[in-house]
């Protein structure tokens, strides 16, 4: 996030708070990977932040990036969201 403008870091920042007090906004699940979720920001390039919720109540961030790399960082999201599952484990 370090090469951000403080706009947009703040914008990002908001989106995430709004996560924690449960508005997810504009957020849709992905397929494949049961309680996986994009979070769109529609600010710059598009950014995208990947989260999963457990008994919705739980939100885990995984990972984050721009619509351009959106392939690539739905991967990683799946791979970070099943090893939490795998760890995590009730």
């Amino acid at each position: 996030m370090d090469s951000l403008t403080l706009s947009t870091r703040a914008i990002i920042h908001k989106r995430i708070a709004r996560l924690e007090a449960g508005n997810f906004g504009d957020a849709k699940i992905l397929k494949g990977c049961r309680g996986l979720y994009e979070l769109r920001i529609h600010e710059g390039p598009g950014y995208r932040i990947y989260f999963g919720k457990i008994k919705n109540i739980l939100v885990v961030l995984l990972c984050g990036g721009k619509k351009g790399n959106q392939s690539q960082d739905i991967i990683k999201a799946k791979k970070y969201w099943e090893d939490y599952k795998e760890n995590n484990e009730e």
